[in-house]
């Protein structure tokens, strides 16, 4: 697919003044949110460590009036900021963490522009209509592995937030169709599963007496090799990826350790953890055949995206309003969300609260993807912006719908309580995945 530009936004409609005014709020902020994106884009910082992104975006709230807490929830780079009064609470997720060594190579520099720019668009038509109802932007620290959502989960930042919108910016050319989109709406994403193994051996002299040895990265090697036969009986959609990060110092010393990352992925967060206990098992029978022990630490559990239908669907239509459709067919009851093959911890928002992560198109050269130099460099492009405002336009009018639309708030509600009930129905029947090997690394 040729990556979907200004240019091509066709088919625009009279907006509503419910639009103008959102599109106007946002215009009137323009020079900050361009400043606050080209300061996170320049200034690249990893996750738990954003520290200049998290002092810049309170800032620019702070000079707008609007309530905020730094370092909120006990976490040094994360915030929350808020405007209006009872009713219900519709969230936007901000996300600004980089990549080591590329930079914003997953445009969050973008993600947290649109969500300061949709949450600027609310705040505007509750100073119009002063119904009741709360807007909130929470900054979510450490997306790329960290899972700074989940902490965020855990200390209660979303325990009463009625829904939570974000979007993603993408290459075009990821997605196999001939179709012109600008972006898709209603998607999902594989869930995540993250751990460490570590065996234990004994050393001894690798040439004087290496029967007194245990070999710790045998273990490693072989539990490697068990996982790579492994692949061939998995599902088409699933992944398992690992390494070895510690395996001896000095060749004529039997290791005594050995260290190993891994990362398990599949459409969903039972099927992820049943495949996860067969990658184990393999951990565990490489230890019983070289006479190691083995302890497992886990990192986190990202699940995947269960997209709210009715929310998507109010954003697909505001989007194709505003000139920019969308490739999926949420319409369609029977039609399941777009199937993505990367993993978010927004996934474990969407189990909390109903929930969105639209994505949407940014040109790139060369047929760059995300997580490349190359899309570093598309994601601090004015057309990249540009079209980030839109999905925040979209957004703001879908988060504005559900503060003022009684009815499609009940309707949002009553589905998700219905996926949650079927999602917790299904967790109840995972395995015990480390036999009750975990340990602290």
């Amino acid at each position: 697919m040729v990556s979907f530009t200004l240019a091509d936004r066709s088919g625009a409609k009279s907006l509503s003044n419910i639009q103008k005014v959102i599109n106007k709020s946002i215009e009137n902020i323009d020079r900050e949110l361009q400043g606050i994106n080209h300061a996170i884009h320049s200034n690249p910082e990893l996750g738990y460590a954003e520290f200049e992104a998290h002092k810049n975006i309170v800032a620019l709230l702070k000079s707008q009036e609007i309530k905020v807490i730094p370092h909120a929830y006990g976490l040094e780079t994360a915030f929350e900021a808020e405007y209006g009064q009872g009713g219900r609470v519709v969230a936007f997720n901000a996300e600004y963490d980089a990549l080591p060594g590329i930079g914003h190579a997953c445009g969050h520099n973008l993600i947290t522009t649109g969500s300061l720019a949709a949450f600027f668009g609310v705040v505007g038509m509750l100073k119009k209509d002063s119904i009741p109802g709360r807007v909130r932007v929470i900054g979510t620290p450490a997306e790329e592995g960290g899972g700074g959502k989940i902490k965020l989960i855990d200390a209660g930042a979303y325990k009463d937030v009625d829904a939570c919108l974000m979007t993603h910016p993408m290459a075009g050319h990821m997605f196999a169709t001939k179709e012109q989109f600008a972006g898709i709406s209603y998607g999902t994403s594989v869930a995540s599963a993250k751990f460490k193994a570590i065996f234990h051996g004994r050393t001894a002299h690798a040439a004087a007496a290496p029967q007194d040895g245990i070999n710790a990265l045998d273990s490693a090697v072989l539990a490697y090799n068990g996982i790579s036969m492994l692949r061939q009986q998995i599902l088409p959609a699933q992944r398992i990826h690992g390494i070895i990060l510690e395996g001896g110092e000095k060749a004529n010393v039997i290791p005594s350790q050995a260290l190993m990352d891994y990362n398990v992925r599949g459409s969903s967060l039972k099927e992820t953890k049943v495949l996860q206990k067969r990658v184990v098992n393999c951990f565990e029978g490489a230890a019983i055949a070289t006479g190691c022990k083995v302890g497992f630490e886990e990192t986190n559990n990202y699940a995947e995206l269960v997209p709210s239908r009715g929310l998507c669907n109010a954003y697909s239509s505001f989007m194709l309003d505003l000139g920019f459709p969308q490739l999926d067919k949420v319409t369609d009851i029977d039609n399941p969300p777009y199937a993505g093959s990367y993993s978010t911890d927004q996934g474990n928002v969407s189990y909390v609260c109903p929930s969105i992560h639209p994505v949407y198109i940014i040109p790139a050269d060369d047929g760059a993807s995300n997580h490349t130099k190359q899309f570093t460099k598309a994601a601090i492009k004015d057309e990249a912006y540009r079209l980030t405002i839109a999905t925040a336009q979209g957004m703001a009018a879908t988060a504005w719908k559900l503060l003022s639309d009684d009815e499609f708030a009940g309707s949002v509600k009553s589905e998700f309580e219905q996926t949650k009930a079927d999602r917790e129905e299904d967790m109840k029947t995972l395995p015990d995945i480390f036999n009750g090997h975990l340990v602290s690394l």
